[in-house]
Formats: C-alpha cells, sequence, structure tokens
C-alpha cells in the first residue's frame, strides 16, 4: 500500500502521539518513514519580531533552534530502528507546510502524517493552520491525527 511515509513533528505533545502511529503505521505496513520538522529562521528585522543581536548572536540562537529540531528527529529515528523501520530524516526551513510538501515530493513519499492542533477562531487566524495548507496544496495523501 504505501511504500514511504513521511511523519512530521513540531515537537508538541500532539505530535508526538501523530509521530508514534505513524512509526506503528509503517511498521505494519513495510514501509519506510521520512521524519521532518522545520526550523524557523530568525527574524531579520524588528516588524518580523526581532531583537536587535548581533551576528553570533543570531548564529548561536538558529544553532540551538537546529540541534533541538535533530534531537527531535534523531528520537523518531531511535523509535522507528526499535520497530525495524528504516528512516531518513529532513530538516526544513522557512514556510514550514511548503516544507513538508517540497519533501514528501523530494522523497517520493506516499503519504503525509501530520498532528492538527484543531485550533478555531481567532488562534487559527494568528498562528495559522499549517495542517490545513499542506491539506489544500498537497497533490500526496495526507493522515491527519487529533
Amino acid at each position: 500500500m504505501y511504500q514511504r511515509i513521511l511523519i512530521c513533528t513540531d515537537r508538541s505533545a500532539l505530535s508526538d502521539k501523530a509521530v508514534k502511529s505513524g512509526v506503528e503505521l509503517a511498521a505494519s505496513l513495510g514501509a519506510e518513514i521520512v521524519a521532518f520538522t522545520a526550523v524557523e529562521v530568525y527574524p531579520q528585522n524588528y516588524f518580523e519580531g526581532a531583537l536587535i543581536l548581533n551576528t553570533k548572536e543570531v548564529a548561536a540562537i538558529e544553532k540551538q533552534w537546529r540541534d533541538t529540531a535533530q534531537e527531535a528527529l534523531d528520537a523518531i529515528q531511535a523509535e522507528a530502528q526499535q520497530r525495524g523501520v528504516k528512516a531518513t530524516t529532513v530538516i526544513g526551513h522557512g514556510a514550514v507546510w511548503d516544507g513538508i510538501i517540497k519533501a514528501a515530493k523530494k522523497h517520493k513519499c506516499d503519504l503525509i502524517v501530520m498532528a492538527s492542533h484543531g485550533r478555531k477562531g481567532v488562534a487559527r487566524v494568528l498562528m495559522g493552520s499549517e495542517t490545513l495548507a499542506v491539506l489544500t496544496h498537497s497533490h500526496v495523501p495526507v493522515l491527519v491525527l487529533r
């Protein structure tokens, strides 16, 4: 059925549940996984929410974000290995939804597994919905877990 599954994480508790389900699904199907998370780029100006920091401080912050993301992906890879599932890891940059779709295409994934936080109203408008954007723009089937 599915040969390669892209499993997305934002490192939240809800996302962790989706990761576990995605790894279990891959194990039951004999599929490979591609574990994905995105790292933000430090805002470049005041209007994007940046504090005035020198380039060394910005580089240190971005390195910390990348290290945290890699730790999350390493944990997924270890969990997959325990279940006998081959896993690859990918860190995306920029718009999360776009990174998810590009990673799925690049790695020839035939299913995307991700969580939805179920935000409504103003919270959804202010925070956006990466899941909705993926559902809207992806040509790959998407399994959304809550």
